[in-house]
């Protein structure tokens, strides 16, 4: 811990408070990449106006966020304050209570920026530390806590993972050449840029069209993350209705990929892709889920990847699939790079939408920025508005 840390806070004490959490906030932040499937969650010990204490979660199975900061404050816990951007859990899992921790380190307060969705801890561990007699007060921040975990929450709010769809694009909204073939539309600083959001996912998500056409890897290729030299690699996942991928593809070629398929997928091919999952297999499993919509049924496959404990799935797909997410109105958030070129009228979409009848599909710009040569947008979805 930086000796400006336990430096005083010469601010209002709702400044102060503000202040501490927006600290919280920003370590938890270092396990952007990380925590999955725990949430990002930083905590900030306070001892008059003096940081006395910091810490957050690495990764799951290690220390939460509230012990590091006791053991970074060493004797000076009783009587202080703690600021945590999460409910403290209050159950054993990978790790004992978090509640038990601060209550024999002395806290006499603790604020928490928002509840915890799990059912598990929701409620039951502000109840376990005010039954010992410390102070405790929610909802600081509690915006800035949900934006920095949106799948965490949406898993046990929604029963589904928080959705990212990913698109590149030219100025005439077209995403690949006449005639196919793999080449670049974004630049090399939006390329990067998709490195960070591949880090923060859960799992990546594409379609066996887009696996046969361009034959990505979709793996996270960083150096290094915040907390050293390891970058967590998501779960790569295919939608694949006949299973008709070549298992030499680039995507099985490391171990864990999972495949979905239809009910009436072809048995020999079947029991090829199942005999991969032998001896540190390159696909981790065949699940079959219903038809639906054209194509597999998405919300079946977002309730498998649920059970999964996937909290945020990035999709990299192609038009017709990327369309299909929009229209079954599972998309959260839409990533748009738009690069300063033209492929003309006859190049590919950049999505396919077959089901709008009645309605609209609207969104609200959240982000436009340069990002390299290329434009992004980042968009979240309205309710349909309809044509009549």
């Amino acid at each position: 811990m930086n000796q400006d840390s336990l430096t005083a806070v010469e601010r209002s004490p709702a400044a102060e408070e503000r202040a501490y959490m927006q600290r919280a906030l920003r370590l938890a932040q270092n396990g952007l990449f990380t925590t999955d499937p725990n949430p990002r969650v930083g905590c900030v010990l306070v001892q008059g106006k003096v940081i006395v204490g910091e810490g957050w979660h690495a990764r799951a199975g290690e220390f939460h966020a509230e012990v590091l900061a006791i053991r970074a404050a060493d004797s000076r816990t009783v009587g202080s304050t703690a600021y945590v951007t999460l409910e403290p859990c209050n159950h054993t899992g990978r790790t004992p209570p978090c509640t038990d921790a601060l209550i024999a380190a002395g806290v006499a307060r603790v604020v928490c920026a928002t509840l915890d969705p799990n059912p598990r801890v929701s409620g039951a561990g502000v109840a376990r530390l005010r039954a010992a007699d410390i102070v405790v007060s929610v909802g600081l921040l509690a915006d800035q806590a949900r934006e920095l975990n949106p799948g965490f929450f949406s898993r046990f709010e929604r029963a589904r993972p928080f959705v990212r769809l990913k698109m590149a694009m030219s100025l005439d909204a077209r995403t690949a050449l006449t005639g196919g073939g793999r080449e670049w539309i974004s630049g090399e600083a939006a390329r990067a840029d998709v490195q960070i959001l591949r880090a923060r996912s859960s799992a990546i998500l594409t379609g066996a069209g887009t696996v046969r056409i361009d034959n990505p890897r979709l793996n996270v290729r960083l150096n290094v993350d915040a907390s050293g030299a390891w970058v967590r690699q998501p779960l790569r996942v295919v939608l694949d209705p006949q299973l008709s991928c070549d298992l030499n593809s680039a995507i099985f070629q490391d171990p864990g990929a999972l495949v979905f398929t239809s009910p009436n997928a072809h048995e020999m091919h079947d029991a090829r892709a199942e005999s991969a999952t032998a001896d540190e297999s390159r696909v981790r499993r065949v699940e079959r889920v219903p038809l639906g919509g054209g194509g597999l049924d998405l919300a079946a496959v977002l309730s498998k990847l649920n059970a999964l404990e996937v909290n945020e799935l990035l999709v990299e797909c192609g038009p017709r699939l990327g369309g299909a997410f929009l229209e079954a109105e599972l998309v959260d958030e839409w990533i748009v790079y738009i690069a300063p070129s033209l492929l003309g009228c006859d190049a590919a979409p950049l999505t396919r939408l077959t089901g709008l009848q009645a309605h609209l599909l609207a969104f609200k710009f959240q982000d436009v920025r340069r990002v390299g040569a290329d434009v992004r947008l980042v968009l979240t979805p309205l309710k349909k508005i309809n044509r009549q």
